[in-house]
């Protein structure tokens, strides 16, 4: 696969991000139905969408936005989903998706970049740790997924 580019979502990349979506669904980092309906709505905005493009195709995505409407939290983005193609996969490319949503969260004025992770899916945090992320809170057992409670692991970095 070609190096992939990495840029800001437009309202036209909607069809790909929703089947991107759909494809990668899983209880292994999703805690709601699988997706239905329209992949952008009032509260899912292109703006909060960094999308990673090779050879004309969309094979990755990650979502950062304002984890509250406060006006007090406002110095805060939260990493709100991160997808990656199986064909992509194992090529570094969401790391290459956190990185640019910590350069994006910068140049938006963040000084903080935080995001919720299930406790069972280890690869994802030890990507996140390696990226800088540490944990600051656990949530014990705040979920049940296919039969087996699972811990919401809140993480959070300096930008």
């Amino acid at each position: 696969m070609p190096e992939p580019s990495i840029r800001v979502a437009v309202a036209g990349d909607e069809e790909a991000l929703a089947l991107l979506d759909r494809a990668t669904w899983s209880t292994l980092h999703a805690v709601s139905p699988p997706p239905e309906g329209p992949f952008f709505d009032e509260r899912h905005v292109p703006r909060d969408y960094l999308v990673a493009e090779a050879d004309g195709r969309v094979v990755g995505y990650i979502r950062i936005a304002r984890p509250t409407p406060l006006a007090s939290n406002a110095h805060v983005l939260q990493i709100q989903g991160l997808a990656v193609a199986d064909e992509a996969r194992g090529q570094g490319l969401g790391r290459a998706l956190i990185r640019a949503a910590a350069g994006e969260a910068r140049s938006r004025g963040a000084r903080r970049l935080t995001l919720r992770v299930l406790g069972h899916n280890a690869p994802a945090r030890a990507l996140y740790e390696s990226e800088g992320f540490a944990v600051e809170g656990v949530q014990p057992e705040e979920f049940l997924l296919d039969g087996a409670y699972v811990d919401d692991v809140l993480m959070g970095r300096k930008l």
